[in-house]
C-alpha cells in the first residue's frame, strides 16, 4: 500500500497498526528552528485518546508521544521528524471469534478482497487507532504556524448527533473542552449524554457530523484547478476512518440557494476587503478569501455493534455476526481533534507551497 501518506511541501506518512506493538508518523518538509517539545503534540493527543469517559472506547491507551529523529537542543532541524505512540491495551484475543468472518459495514471484506490479507484483529490499517498518529503531526503543524503564521486559530466542534443538531443561535465555544462531546451547545451536550447513553446500553451506535473552522487564514493560499485548498481539505477530512461525507462554507445547502442569495459580497473597509456572509466558506476558485474556512465531515455509526447482522464468511458461507470488544458508540466524538489536524497539516503545507511559489501576495486592492 503505496498511499500512506499526504501533502506536498509538509509531507506526513503515517504507519502502524490497531495491535501491532506501535504506531507513528514520519514528518518530512518541517521547517528548522521551530521549538517543539512533546508536550506541544501531547495536549492534543490527550483530547484524542480513548477511555476517558463512558461515551469512548474504554480501551486504555496512554497515546504517549516520543520524538525519534529531527531534532536537536530543542529545535526542529529541517530533517525528517519521526513521532511513536506505543500501544499498551491492545486485546486481540476478543476478535478470535471473528477471524473467518467479514464485519458489515467494516473493511474487512475490501481489504481481503484487494490484497488477500485481513487483519482481523481491530481492523489494522483500516482502524481509527491510525488517527492517533495524525493528531500527533498536527501538533507538529500547529507548532510551526504559530511561529509563521500566529494569526491563525483552528477549533472543531460536534454539531449533530444522530438526528440531534446544536441550535446555532446557542453556540458558546467556551463550552466545547466543558463536556464530553466537543460541542459549542450546553444544552445540546445534556440531551446527546441521555441520548448516546441509551444506545450505548443497547449496543448500538450512532453517527455524527463535525464542523472545522480556522480564522485568521490570509487571503492567497491554494491556487486553481488541481491545487486547490478545498480540494485538499475535502481529500484530507475524507481520508479520516469512517468519514462519508465532506463540505465547504454552505456544502451541500448551496443547492437550494439562488445566485443572489449565495453570493458573498464585497465592500472595501479598513482598507481591505470586506464580505457581508461566508457561504463559500472561506475560499473562491480553490483560494483563501482571507475569510474563516468553514469545513464540515459526516461520521458514519461505528461498524462494529452488538447487534447481530448478517454476514458471509471468507468461504463464502452465509452466517451471522456479534462484534465484541471495546468499541465507540459514536466514534464522531474522537473525530473532533482528528479534523483539527487535518485542518492544521492542510493549511501549513499550502501556506509554504504559496511562500515558495510567489512568497507574498501580489494583487494589491486600494
Amino acid at each position: 500500500m503505496a498511499t500512506n501518506s499526504f501533502g506536498r511541501m509538509f509531507t506526513v506518512t503515517t504507519w502502524g497498526e490497531s495491535h501491532g506493538p506501535a504506531l507513528g508518523a514520519t514528518i518530512d518538509g518541517c521547517p528548522p528552528n521551530i521549538r517543539l517539545d512533546t508536550s506541544d503534540l501531547q495536549y492534543w493527543l490527550d483530547k484524542r485518546k480513548p477511555g476517558q469517559n463512558k461515551y469512548t472506547t474504554q480501551r486504555r491507551e496512554a497515546d504517549e508521544v516520543k520524538i525519534l529523529s529531527g531534532m536537536f537542543e530543542g529545535s526542529t532541524t529541517g530533517h525528517p521528524i519521526q513521532l511513536i505512540i506505543e500501544n499498551t491495551d491492545q486485546r486481540s484475543k476478543d476478535y478470535s471469534d471473528i477471524m473467518e468472518k467479514f464485519r458489515p459495514g467494516h473493511a474487512d471484506i475490501t481489504y481481503w478482497q484487494k490484497y488477500g490479507i485481513r487483519d482481523y484483529r481491530g481492523g489494522g490499517r483500516s482502524s481509527a487507532r491510525e488517527t492517533a498518529a495524525r493528531v500527533a503531526a498536527g501538533g507538529v503543524a500547529r507548532k510551526v504556524l504559530k511561529s509563521i503564521a500566529p494569526d491563525i486559530k483552528i477549533t472543531a466542534y460536534m454539531v449533530q448527533m444522530g438526528p440531534h443538531k446544536i441550535n446555532r443561535s446557542k453556540i458558546d465555544l467556551t463550552e466545547i473542552d466543558k463536556n464530553p462531546f466537543w460541542t459549542p451547545d450546553a444544552d445540546a451536550a445534556v440531551l446527546w449524554a441521555k441520548y448516546l447513553d441509551e444506545l450505548r446500553k443497547s449496543g448500538n451506535s450512532v453517527g455524527a457530523v463535525i464542523e472545522v473552522i480556522a480564522t485568521g487564514v490570509p487571503a492567497g493560499l491554494g491556487a486553481p484547478i488541481y491545487g486547490k485548498i478545498d480540494t485538499d481539505l475535502a481529500s484530507a477530512m475524507m481520508s479520516i476512518n469512517a468519514v462519508k461525507g465532506v463540505e465547504i462554507g454552505a456544502g451541500f445547502g448551496s443547492a437550494e440557494l439562488t445566485g443572489e442569495s449565495n453570493a458573498d459580497e464585497i465592500s472595501f473597509v479598513d482598507n481591505k476587503p470586506q464580505y457581508n456572509s461566508n457561504h463559500a466558506g472561506g475560499v473562491l476558485g480553490g483560494i483563501t478569501t482571507g475569510q474563516d474556512i468553514i469545513c464540515r465531515f459526516a461520521v458514519k455509526p461505528t461498524s462494529s455493534i452488538l447487534k447481530e447482522r448478517e454476514t458471509i464468511t471468507k468461504s463464502g458461507k452465509d452466517s451471522s455476526i456479534i462484534t465484541k470488544g471495546r468499541h465507540d458508540p459514536c466514534v464522531g466524538i474522537r473525530a473532533v481533534p482528528v479534523g483539527e489536524a487535518m485542518m492544521a497539516c492542510v493549511i501549513l503545507d499550502h501556506f509554504m507551497l504559496h511562500r515558495g511559489q510567489v512568497g507574498k501576495n501580489q494583487g494589491k486592492i486600494g
